[in-house]
């Protein structure tokens, strides 16, 4: 009788902490959902852009996006810094994108679509290096297929 209590105190304590771990998580979930955007929410899929010989000014390779700030020279002549917005530095990686691709002072081609705000922001679509490489940005706009940025290499088009 006495290893039937033993047993049954373990294991109501053990229901206890799987109880209180998910409440705990039930309880940042929305704030951890509300950190990851859709494109839609941020991004206007009727503006698009194109910057030719945009110069990176820096590289951030970071989750859950990685950023990259271009200097673009307007049709005015001022130069404004926008902040593209890429895939994460895991998703870049399979693409061929690692930490020596991209240098400050580089001039690369971007496309991609503007923020809705109208903020010098946009997420990227395609990147065209100065030796002519075109390389996709891990995009979750509009025309990016949710599998391929998923699953890279796996062809779903059977």
């Amino acid at each position: 009788m006495m290893r039937f209590r033993e047993v049954s105190i373990v294991r109501a304590k053990f229901t206890l902490g799987a109880i209180l771990v998910a409440g705990i998580t039930v309880l940042l979930s929305p704030t951890l959902l509300k950190a990851h955007h859709a494109f839609a929410a941020e991004f206007d899929a009727n503006k698009p852009i194109t910057f030719k010989d945009a110069v990176v000014t820096k590289v951030e390779l970071i989750n859950p996006h990685s950023w990259i700030h271009v200097d673009v020279k307007m049709p005015d002549g001022s130069v404004e810094n926008w902040a593209i917005e890429a895939g994460s530095p895991n998703i870049l990686l399979r693409r061929g994108i690692t930490k020596n691709t991209l240098k400050v002072g580089q001039k690369i081609e971007v496309e991609g679509y503007q923020s809705k705000d109208g903020s010098h922001r946009a997420n990227g679509r395609d990147l065209k290096l100065p030796n002519g490489q075109q390389l996709f940005l891990g995009s979750s706009g509009p025309d990016a297929d949710p599998y391929e940025v998923a699953r890279p290499g796996v062809d779903t088009k059977k």
